[in-house]
């Protein structure tokens, strides 16, 4: 499938200095429907079509990451309605758009636990994704699903120990290879919608130097535009990783 809604890419974006991985945590789609007097869960469904696009356009920008946060480990709280929803959508998200995503050279990836507390249903979709995009190179999708920074710090503590490595070995090396995915490079970009000022245990790990960007759209409302936007506030920026520029 091509770009529903091809877009150009404003000229006022240098090409040459797109984030090469870009991190979204998706915020806002239960005040977005509860200012329209809808239940929570139908803002839910309307991140669809946000999601979508902004895979599409980063896309048209050449980005070569895109991390999403789905489903943070600390979603178990909501309500369970709510939670039972957020299952089924995302099991139908994947056989919805896998395929159009697959045309388009996307890789799907997860992070986060594939553990009990996620439906056999859903891991299932997850697993088919990951199968049927694993060798496109274009894009990759990071969906951090039942994620949590902390947890996937943990995670990697763990693999330490079960690999025996000796703590003279143990360094930011040795931790990072043991990561959801250490293959993808760190953000360059957070972005945040909602108008919330907060990381959420999203990327603690990775976002070390990454530039951060909050806009006050909510998530259900946030297009290719809303990308772009947030590329130029980050060309803006200087980035320096702890040193000075001479």
């Amino acid at each position: 499938m091509s770009d529903p809604r091809p877009t150009p890419v404003p000229t006022s974006i240098e090409r040459s200095g797109v984030p090469a991985h870009v991190g979204v945590v998706m915020d806002g789609n239960g005040r977005w429907a509860q200012r329209r007097g809808l239940a929570r869960t139908e803002g839910h469904g309307a991140g669809e079509e946000a999601l979508v696009d902004t895979v599409y356009g980063a896309l048209s920008l050449g980005m070569k990451a895109l991390t999403v946060y789905a489903f943070s480990t600390e979603n178990w709280r909501r309500p369970l309605d709510e939670v039972r929803y957020l299952m089924n959508f995302n099991r139908g998200l994947l056989e919805r758009r896998q395929h159009e995503l697959h045309a388009d050279g996307v890789r799907i990836v997860f992070s986060g636990r594939q553990d009990w507390r996620v439906p056999r249903g859903v891991l299932n979709r997850m697993h088919e994704a990951a199968e049927l995009t694993k060798k496109n190179k274009v894009l990759t999708l990071n969906i951090a699903f039942n994620y949590g920074g902390r947890a996937e710090i943990v995670d990697a503590v763990r693999a330490l120990v079960r690999d025996r490595v000796a703590e003279s070995k143990v360094d930011e090396k040795a931790i990072r290879s043991r990561l959801y995915h250490p293959e993808l490079s760190d953000p360059d970009l957070i972005v945040r919608t909602s108008g919330e000022y907060r990381i959420s245990n999203f990327l603690l790990w990775e976002m070390a130097y990454s530039e951060l960007v909050f806009t006050d759209v909510l998530w259900p409302d946030f297009r290719r535009e809303d990308l772009f936007a947030a590329v130029v506030e980050f060309q803006r920026r200087e980035r320096r990783f702890g040193g000075l520029d001479t």
